[in-house]
């Protein structure tokens, strides 16, 4: 993404904002972590932390901003589906907001998993 300011260009990569989003949606409460689809199409994997953000998949607009943020996880068994959703659309707005000053027009959480304690 490459954001114009007066003095320069400003360019961030995808996988900064996919990152910052991952670490954002696991630190919320009842987020077992970031899913993939496994390679032959099959069952959803929950993702190491360190290749966690492919679980999230990015749209950028041309003028610096985020037009869609998709979020692939699999959370904890017995919690408030819909709590859990809200509280990750708030926090990876916000952590993208402070951290790149970004603005985030939406942000889609796809549940693919629950998993046991």
């Amino acid at each position: 993404m490459k954001i114009h300011e007066k003095t320069g260009d400003i360019i961030i990569p995808d996988d900064v904002f996919t990152s910052l989003a991952g670490e954002a949606a696991t630190s919320c409460f009842g987020v077992k972590g970031m899913v993939a689809c496994s390679k032959d199409g099959g069952y959803w994997q929950l993702l190491r932390r360190e290749s966690m953000s492919k679980g999230v998949k990015l749209v950028c607009k041309e003028d610096g901003s985020i037009e869609e943020l998709e979020l692939h996880i699999g959370i904890d068994q017995d919690v408030n589906i819909n709590a859990v959703a809200s509280s990750i659309m708030n926090e990876v707005k916000y952590k993208l907001q402070q951290t790149t000053g970004v603005n985030v027009d939406k942000i889609d959480v796809y549940i693919e998993s629950i998993i046991d304690k």
